[in-house]
């Protein structure tokens, strides 16, 4: 009514100014009314704030208890805190050593709201700061950070699926060509592929460099300096592999007469050698685009490019090989067509950041700009240098390999043959995981996060470990079966020579795949001279050594022993031509 007494509010709906805790900060002040509820409420769901005796306002708001102190103590109702004189303390005395103990919580913390994990209070050494999230919780129960996982095998998995599909073609060509012609052609073949691999490391090694800078300047949104990369890169493959083709097209004979003097074996080589030579610049071409995309976090449209140019030369294969019959130029035409057309596609997608049907590239890479920048083909020699010496390693060392092999002919050479095509199947694993530590190592690197950068090098090796004894234990039990594929005849003489060869591979893949995902972070930030000295002393310190002592070290050495003269007398005749 009029003048009468006015309308008591409802208790709890005084509208006053509200202090809302925010983690890590001090307490936020919003204004009374709607729009302050709003954003205290916005506030305290996206942080709750502090733990412990709270009362809730009408807006949604936690506040401490308003008769409990700083620490929870419970007050009489209208009384302050003592402080001063009246808490015991003397204002004229300076505070000590023990007063601060005295103040300092019990859960060690130099702030009771403060959280133990909290940034501000970490006494950790700046290096090991954050190093391994995982560590502190659920990581510590698992072998690998579960995000780590995922982001590996979103970038690693096209990879791999890359890297079947061309080394399974590998396999299926020397399959073919063995059901179609015979394990003499397999061996010629064999002989031939050295040549082929040693070019085509010249560009991986290029390509190493490429991916561990373009990676790097993705991660700090530098895509001036990445096309210049790339360019670079292209630059240097054509430089390097035209010279190289030429030789092979003008003098393939002399070449694979280097390592055999079976003439049927050396004809096939050359014939093999002669025309899939042209290739080899457009094999190159198309690691330097695998590279620029995977280090720009697209493995996926490198895997549908590389794999269909595969699948693509399996079908021509079969064409050439059964359909015309021409055998192993066949297979090497099949070889030379595929990689133009995915060299092509790398091009034009490259060039116009997308290709029809495939869509849309992460980059964008200008063909017109400058191709010889000098520092930029400088860093990419510097680093690429050692990768391609690394994977020129493991390719020359096949030639005093097959040199050694040819001792026992041509059945020996062809079972290490198919056996080489297997442990290239096996090892694809390696292929992905190498390149997704290169990417993402680079890309921690480049936004400066070294721990980060770290704790993916050491999830990917254990995840690496776990792939490949899987892989191996499978091609292991089916050795005999797989093996079988690769002959016309299943009583070939090279079939039980290829089986325990393939044994023995099941068990050396597993440390190849730790030393592929090792190497991976160290071609990410530059440091590929030692993965390269442990390839070199790996392969022409040990297994060279190795194999020449078993293929003539041990005759030597038995023939300088004198025994064969002893077990001479068991088979001589017991009686001799009289003196005359």
């Amino acid at each position: 009514m009029p003048g009468g007494p006015p309308a008591r509010r409802a208790p709890g709906r005084v509208r006053r100014p509200v202090r809302v805790h925010a983690r890590g900060g001090r307490p936020r002040v919003v204004p009374p009314g709607a729009v302050g509820d709003a954003l205290a409420g916005a506030v305290q769901r996206a942080d709750p704030g502090p733990t412990g005796p709270q009362r809730r306002t009408a807006a949604g708001q936690r506040r401490r208890h308003p008769r409990r102190g700083h620490r929870g103590r419970l007050l009489r109702a209208g009384r302050r805190r003592p402080h001063g004189r009246a808490a015991g303390r003397d204002p004229r005395r300076r505070p000590d050593a023990t007063d601060h103990a005295r103040r300092r919580p019990a859960s060690g913390l130099l702030h009771p709201r403060r959280r133990r994990g909290s940034p501000r209070n970490d006494r950790r050494p700046a290096a090991r700061r954050g190093r391994r999230p995982s560590d502190a919780g659920r990581g510590a129960r698992t072998l690998i950070d579960r995000e780590r996982a995922i982001k590996t095998t979103e970038l690693a998995w096209p990879r791999v699926v890359t890297g079947i599909a061309r080394m399974s073609k590998n396999a299926v060509d020397v399959a073919m060509v063995g059901v179609a012609v015979g394990t003499t052609a397999v061996a010629g073949v064999g002989f031939a592929s050295p040549y082929w691999g040693g070019a085509f490391a010249i560009g991986g090694g290029i390509a190493g460099g490429t991916i561990a800078l373009v990676s790097q300047r993705y991660g700090a949104e530098a895509f001036e300096e990445l096309g210049q990369a790339v360019r670079a890169s292209a630059l240097l493959v054509v430089l390097l592999t035209v010279p190289l083709s030429t030789a092979f097209w003008l003098f393939p004979y002399e070449f694979i007469a280097l390592l055999s003097d079976s003439e049927a074996a050396i004809a096939y080589g050359a014939t093999y050698l002669k025309i899939v030579g042209l290739g080899i610049p457009f094999a190159g071409l198309n690691l330097v685009g695998s590279r620029t995309l995977v280090g720009s976090d697209d493995a996926f449209t490198a895997m549908q490019l590389r794999a269909g140019g595969a699948l693509a030369n399996i079908a021509l294969n079969a064409v050439f090989i059964f359909g015309l019959g021409w055998g192993v130029a066949g297979a090497a035409l099949g070889t030379v067509l595929s990689n133009v057309v995915v060299s092509a596609v790398f091009a034009v997608g490259l060039s116009l950041g997308r290709f029809p049907g495939i869509g849309a590239f992460p980059v964008r890479i200008s063909p017109v700009g400058s191709y010889a920048h000098p520092g930029m083909v400088r860093d990419i020699v510097s680093i690429g240098a050692p990768v391609g010496l690394r994977n020129l390693v493991w390719v020359t060392f096949q030639f005093p390999m097959l040199g050694i092999l040819s001792i026992f002919g041509d059945d020996t050479v062809a079972g290490w043959v198919i056996a080489r095509r297997i442990w290239g199947v096996m090892n694809t694993p390696g292929w992905g995981f190498g390149l997704a530590s290169s990417s993402l190592v680079g890309q921690a690197l480049g936004q400066n996060d070294e721990s980060e950068a770290e704790a993916y090098g050491y999830d990917i090796i254990r995840f690496a470990v776990a792939t490949y004894l899987v892989s191996a234990l499978l091609v292991a039990v089916f050795a005999q079966e797989i093996v079988v594929l690769f002959a016309d005849d299943p009583t070939n003489a090279a079939i039980p020579i290829a089986r325990n060869l393939v044994y023995a591979a099941c068990v050396g893949v597993v440390f190849q795949g730790v030393a592929g995902a090792a190497a991976g972070p160290l071609d990410a930030s530059g440091d590929t001279r030692i993965p390269f000295v442990s390839q070199f002393l790996g392969m022409f310190c040990v297994s060279i050594p190795l194999a020449y002592l078993g293929a003539a070290g041990l005759s030597i050495g038995r023939f300088r022993s004198a025994r064969w003269k002893k077990i001479s007398e068991e088979y001589r005749p017991e009686v001799t031509p009289a003196d005359d």
